[in-house]
């Protein structure tokens, strides 16, 4: 179990630590200040911290390896986890958006100013600490060769190429730390202005960036469940290794289902003539190996052909030629 737990997914466990941290904390501020934005914050922080704590579970049993009675593997086991974690996300948002719309029709003041300052801006370094490293994960998961400030645009470029359990807590934490400064800015203003109705507006807005995760984060995991194609990148990564081996001469068939983290290739090579079967047999295991050796991939299943001397890969494009359609058999 230990060694399971281990293959987790390294910036769900590392969030939800933090964030159990940050909702203690949040709290406590907004029991003794009786401040909206900061109820909010910790709804907030308390649905990402169980939800990221159950994702890095369902992460660590989706590496499970395949069993008699569950051959496939359980690669499709995190997106049902994340699913269960939409649903928390979507309680949560709905009391955050009820406790900001009776704050605007009753606004009053909080107290401890700057107890609510001091945990907003904790919040805020912590999220944001736990956001960075959502984002260094996307980019390794997506082997960018981003440094530095690049990492922040890879990261926006590329999530949802990156594996679900970190897609959640890159979107979780977005909007967490984006919910913390908007919390911070709206607890000074309604102190500065005595307009107190900003309270509960920065609530309901915090309110209505939870509903935008749950929905987002649910319709990318549904599809997940049901089996999604993989992206053309990994399809074009996968296609280019295959066809590096000096005997095979074409692709007649490469379909890449995504389970989870990992892919399922199943394909039809085809190669040059003239070999036997027992050489032919040698290359496939060969072209299957190679594929192995990158971690993103679970399992190969490929057949082999004699070349038809047709080019099929890369598949047929459209393209546009003077605004109109033109169909084209691209050739390599």
């Amino acid at each position: 179990m230990i060694e399971l737990l281990k293959k987790g997914n390294k910036s769900s466990g590392i969030a939800a630590i933090g964030n159990t941290v940050l909702a203690i904390a949040k709290g406590i501020a907004a029991a003794v200040s009786g401040s909206g934005a900061m109820f909010a914050t910790t709804l907030h922080s308390a649905a990402d911290a169980l939800n990221q704590a159950f994702v890095f579970f369902g992460s660590a049993l989706s590496e499970k390896e395949p069993t008699k009675r569950f051959p496939a593997g359980f690669g499709r086991v995190v997106n049902l986890f994340v699913l269960v974690a939409v649903i928390v996300v979507s309680i949560m948002a709905y009391e955050t958006i009820l406790k900001g719309w009776k704050l605007i029709q009753d606004p009053h003041s909080s107290t401890n100013l700057l107890l609510n300052i001091s945990i907003m801006i904790l919040a805020i370094l912590v999220d944001g600490f736990i956001l960075i490293k959502a984002m260094k994960e996307i980019v390794h998961e997506t082997r960018s060769d981003a440094k530095g400030f690049g990492i922040v645009k890879e990261s926006f470029k590329n999530v949802a190429l990156a594996a679900p359990p970190t897609r959640l807590v890159f979107y979780e934490d977005l909007i967490a730390t984006s919910g913390a400064l908007l919390a911070l800015i709206s607890i000074v203003l309604a102190d500065l202005t005595g307009a107190y109705i900003l309270d509960g507006i920065g609530t309901l807005l915090i309110g209505f960036l939870l509903v935008v995760v749950a929905f987002k984060l649910g319709i990318e995991n549904t599809r997940g469940l049901i089996g999604v194609a993989a992206p053309k990148v990994v399809e074009d990564r996968i296609a280019n290794v295959i066809l590096s081996d000096q005997d095979v001469v074409d692709i007649k068939e490469l379909r890449i289902l995504q389970e989870g983290r990992r892919y399922h290739v199943e394909s039809y090579i085809e190669l040059k003539e003239g070999f036997t079967l027992a050489d032919a047999d040698d290359i496939k295991y060969r072209v299957r190996d190679k594929l192995l050796e990158d971690t993103d991939i679970g399992d190969v299943t490929m057949g082999i052909l004699e070349t038809d001397h047709v080019k099929t890969w890369p598949k047929k494009a459209e393209i546009e030629v003077n605004g109109k359609e033109d169909k084209t058999e691209k050739t390599r």
